[in-house]
């Protein structure tokens, strides 16, 4: 009993590789409650295949990565961990005017990594078409303009080569979307984004598409620190806001910022679209200017979101819908453009150890308290070996 013991604790120390279920049908694209999003926009940062390991170590199931490397799709195979790639905006304008092209996208980029005639494969879950496109400004609609076609082609493409089922098109926003967030229940479109934001949620509703946004309390805090209240951005103990018109109470900002979401979808007809946070997370540095951004703050979000979502509760106006997240990011990310905070958001730093302490191991020894998962599994193994473990 105890050598099959040591046996089964070994092969956690190798790299992991075990097989998955040869069908890849995904009825949605996001297991449990908890993702992360896989920036990789550093020189310094583990190989796909170390984050692979680091992940299973995790047991975080969903990852977003913003484009359809080959190198981490393929590092991804047989992991078990659900992918959604991204399709960046400057591809927006070829998609939606050829058909043919986004079919060939997807042949490249998707099928090929994609379980065939009871092989194993990458499960890529969804593709996310453009990134936090409306809403910004500057004149130029040209994006926002190709924007609903390239979704419609995609989806379209993933219909004629019979993959539609599997994975599930999508397009992440902003908060710039809105025209007003505060309260939740007052939650509304800006008017200027409507030409567009109308037929797109028309669109994913037909097709079963969540609304996706990148919420951020730290965002919102740093631009108003003086009228927000640190302790509501960070789900601490504070007295909230309440909500005359619904009558409803906010211990956190985060709730709140998904409740504003329904909201504002509840006005235009869309009050049944479930939403997921695509991006949230908090800065462990910033500039002198970037109120908030620091290593105290960033590890009291990212443990106290973690804990949030792990309940598996809804929030004040949606309390029978489940809210699922993808935390920003997974690495800090040395090459960002941007003021300093752009370059610590991740939960662990380039090395692979964790930046701070929220519950995960890293891949080596952390001097902010975190522990590797290699330490961990031979301290393990030596209480084994002590007979302290039967």
């Amino acid at each position: 009993m105890m050598l099959r013991f040591l046996f089964l604790l070994l092969l956690l120390l190798v790299p992991f590789s075990f097989p998955t279920s040869n069908v890849l049908v995904v009825h949605g694209s996001f297991t449990g409650t908890y993702g992360i999003n896989y920036g990789r926009i550093a020189d310094n940062i583990p190989s796909p295949e170390s984050v692979v390991t680091l992940l299973k170590a995790a047991h975080i199931k969903n990852i977003r990565i913003y484009d359809a490397d080959q190198t981490v799709l393929t590092a991804f195979r047989n992991s078990g961990i659900e992918i959604i790639v991204g399709l960046g905006n400057e591809h927006l304008v070829d998609m939606a005017t050829s058909a043919d092209r986004a079919v060939e996208w997807i042949k490249d980029n998707v099928e090929t990594h994609l379980a065939n005639d009871g092989g194993s494969g990458t499960l890529i879950a969804g593709i996310a078409v453009g990134n936090e496109v409306l809403g910004g400004g500057g004149g130029d609609d040209s994006l926002s303009e190709a924007l609903v076609p390239a979704v419609r082609n995609v989806h379209n493409a993933l219909v004629r080569l019979g993959l539609a089922d599997r994975i599930q098109v999508s397009s992440p926003h902003s908060e710039a979307v809105f025209a007003i967030t505060y309260p939740p229940s007052a939650g509304a479109f800006k008017e200027t984004v409507l030409p567009f934001m109308r037929p797109l949620l028309q669109f994913f509703a037909q097709v079963g598409t969540p609304f996706y946004i990148n919420a951020y309390p730290f965002l919102a805090y740093k631009s108003d620190p003086e009228h927000i209240d640190l302790n509501y951005a960070l789900f601490l103990k504070n007295d909230g806001i309440h909500d005359a018109k619904t009558g409803l109470h906010y211990d956190n900002m985060f709730d709140a910022m998904v409740d504003a979401s329904y909201a504002a979808l509840e006005k235009v007809g869309f009050g049944r679209m479930e939403v997921i946070v695509s991006e949230t997370g908090w800065a462990s540095k910033g500039d002198a200017d970037e109120a908030g951004a620091d290593l105290k703050n960033a590890r009291t979000y990212n443990r106290n979101l973690r804990k949030r979502l792990l309940k598996k509760k809804g929030t004040p106006y949606r309390p029978k819908r489940v809210v699922r997240a993808y935390v920003f990011a997974l690495f800090n990310e040395n090459l960002k453009p941007g003021p300093t905070s752009e370059r610590n958001f991740g939960l662990f730093r380039a090395d692979g150890s964790v930046s701070y302490d929220v519950g995960f191991t890293g891949l080596v020894p952390s001097s902010s308290g975190g522990y590797s998962l290699f330490a961990s599994l031979n301290l393990l193994l030596i209480s084994v070996l002590l007979g302290l473990v039967v």
